[in-house]
C-alpha cells in the first residue's frame, strides 16, 4: 500500500499563529494565570524546557515522597515549581539544589484526593468535571450550563463541605460533550448514519502490526473504519474502553500499510513523533485539527474526573478519570486527535469538553501513556520493510496538498488532520451517530473531505503519528 497522506484544512490567522510556534525558538504562548511567586531560592532554579521540568518533578516525586504536593511548569520563568507540604530545611534544598523551585502549601496529595473521592461519592452529576490544579493547589470544579435547580444545588453544597482552602466552583460556557463531527476523518457506516471520528497517532501493536490510536468513544461507536466517507474499510477495532477510560486500538487491515511517526504542521514544518510523554501543568500543548485548525494552549490539571451526560440512557452517567485538562480550544469533528508538544512528544487523545475556538473553552485529553501501556501497542512507525521507513524524506515534506480524503485518512496520515477530525459521539447510540452523521460531516466539508487543497497543505498537520 503506497503511503498515505493527510492534509487538513486550518483555521486561518489562529492556525498561522499556532504553527509559528512550532518553528525553533519561537516564544511559546503563556499562561498569564500562572502564580509565580514562590517562597525559596528561585533564583537558583534552573531554566528548563518543559520536557525536563517533567522528567525532574517525576524524579523530585520519589525524592519528596509525602511532602510532595504535585508541581508546575512556570512558562514565563521555563521554572519548575514544586509544591511541599513539609517546613523541613532538608527537603527543601534538596528540591532547590536539583533545580526547582519550592513553595509551601497547606493541601497534601492525599488530602487533595480526599476531596476528589468525596466529589465522585456526592456529586457525579451530568455536565461536572474536577481536576486538581498545582497552582493554587485546590480541586477545581467546574459546572456546565445544565447544571441548574437542585443539581446546582447538590454541587454547590458538596464543593461548599469540603472547604474554601480545598476546592473551588466555576461555571463552564457551553456543555461538556465528546466532539462529535466535522473535519477530515476516519469514517464508519453504522445504522442511523455515517459515525466520523479523528485518527490519533500511528502505532506499532503489541504484534507488531500498524495500528492507531483515537477515542475509545470512537471505538465504541462502530468497529470498522474507512478512509473516507462511502469508502471500504481500512481498519478495523482491537480494542475500545468507554466510559472510564477514552481511548482506541484500531489496525490497519493491510499489513503492510506504512504509518509514519511524524505530525505535518504545514508550510515545510514537521514535527517527527519520537516519544510519548505525560504531561506538566503549565506546559504549552498543541492540538491540530480540520474542524478548527492549529490551535495551542497551557495544560491547567491533571487527573480530571468528566461526568459526560450519556447518550444511550437519559438518566446516565458516563464517567472517563484520568484525564488531562487544558485551555486548548475544540469543536465537533476534533475527537480522538493528537495532543503533542513542540518537541515531537506525544502527549493526549481528543476526548470532549466545553465552549468553542471563537469564544474559548476546555478540552480533555486522554493521557497517550495510560493508553500505550493499556493496549501494548508502542509508539513509532508502524508497517513492514523499508518501505514506511524509505518514506522518511516524505514525511519529513509537507502534507500532500491535494492529498484526496482517501490519502488524507489513510494511515498515518489521518493520524494528522484526522486525529483532530470529527469524533464519534463516546456513548455513540445510533441517535448520536446519525447526529453525527450528515450534518457533521458535511460540515467538515468538500475543503476538507475532498483533499484539504493547497490551502489545507501549506497549513496543515498531517498527524501521521
Amino acid at each position: 500500500m503506497p503511503k498515505r497522506k493527510a492534509a487538513i484544512a486550518v483555521g486561518g490567522v489562529a492556525a498561522l499563529g499556532a504553527a509559528a510556534l512550532l518553528l525553533p525558538n519561537a516564544n511559546a504562548s503563556q499562561d498569564r494565570n500562572d502564580q509565580n511567586t514562590a517562597a525559596g531560592a528561585a533564583g537558583t532554579a534552573k531554566t528548563l524546557k518543559a520536557s525536563d521540568a517533567s522528567d525532574l518533578a517525576a524524579r523530585l516525586q520519589k525524592v519528596l515522597g509525602d511532602a510532595a504536593a504535585g508541581s508546575y511548569y512556570d512558562s514565563g520563568k521555563k521554572q519548575l515549581v514544586v509544591n511541599v507540604v513539609s517546613g523541613d530545611n532538608n527537603i527543601v534544598q534538596q528540591a532547590e539544589k536539583a533545580g526547582a523551585v519550592v513553595r509551601q502549601v497547606e493541601n497534601s496529595v492525599s488530602e487533595l484526593k480526599a476531596a476528589a473521592g468525596t466529589l465522585k461519592t456526592k456529586a457525579t452529576i451530568p455536565g461536572t468535571a474536577w481536576a486538581v490544579d498545582p497552582r493554587t493547589n485546590k480541586v477545581v470544579v467546574s459546572a456546565d450550563s445544565s447544571v441548574t435547580g437542585a443539581k446546582w444545588n447538590r454541587l454547590q453544597s458538596t464543593v461548599q463541605s469540603l472547604g474554601s482552602g480545598m476546592a473551588t466552583l466555576k461555571k463552564s460556557a457551553g456543555t461538556f460533550k465528546t466532539f462529535v463531527s466535522g473535519g477530515d476523518a476516519i469514517f464508519s457506516q453504522v445504522q442511523g448514519g455515517n459515525v466520523r471520528c479523528s485518527l490519533g497517532f500511528n502505532v506499532k501493536a503489541s504484534d507488531g502490526s500498524p495500528a492507531f490510536l483515537t477515542a475509545g468513544h470512537c471505538g465504541v461507536a462502530a468497529k470498522d473504519w474507512s478512509d473516507s466517507q462511502n469508502g471500504q474499510p481500512i481498519a478495523t477495532v482491537d480494542q475500545a474502553k468507554f466510559p472510564g477510560n477514552d481511548f482506541s486500538l484500531v489496525k490497519y487491515n493491510d499489513a503492510t500499510t506504512q504509518a509514519p511517526s511524524e505530525v505535518n504542521a504545514g508550510n515545510g514544518q514537521t514535527v517527527p513523533i519520537t516519544q510519548a510523554q505525560d504531561a506538566t501543568v503549565g506546559e504549552t500543548v498543541f492540538r491540530m485539527g480540520s474542524t478548527t485548525g492549529l490551535h495551542n494552549g497551557q495544560v491547567t490539571g491533571l487527573d480530571a474526573t468528566v461526568n459526560f451526560q450519556s447518550e444511550t440512557d437519559p438518566n446516565g452517567v458516563d464517567t472517563v478519570t484520568g484525564l488531562i485538562q487544558t485551555n486548548v480550544c475544540a469543536e465537533p469533528g476534533d475527537s480522538g486527535g493528537s495532543l503533542f508538544t513542540q518537541d515531537g512528544g506525544a502527549v493526549g487523545l481528543t476526548s470532549g469538553g466545553s465552549g468553542d475556538c471563537t469564544s474559548g473553552g476546555e478540552t480533555f485529553f486522554q493521557p497517550v501513556t495510560a493508553a500505550l501501556q493499556a493496549t501494548g501497542a508502542t509508539l513509532g512507525d508502524g508497517g513492514n520493510g523499508a518501505g514506511g521507513q524509505a518514506g522518511a524524506g516524505d514525511q519529513a515534506g509537507t502534507a500532500d496538498p491535494s492529498a484526496s480524503a482517501g490519502d488524507q485518512a489513510g494511515a498515518g496520515d489521518q493520524a494528522g488532520g484526522d486525529q483532530i477530525g470529527g469524533s464519534a459521539d463516546p456513548s455513540a447510540s445510533a441517535g448520536d451517530q446519525s447526529g453525527a452523521g450528515t450534518g457533521d460531516q458535511s460540515g467538515a466539508g468538500t475543503g476538507d473531505q475532498s483533499g484539504a487543497g493547497t490551502g489545507d497543505g501549506s497549513s496543515s498537520l498531517t498527524d501521521s503519528h
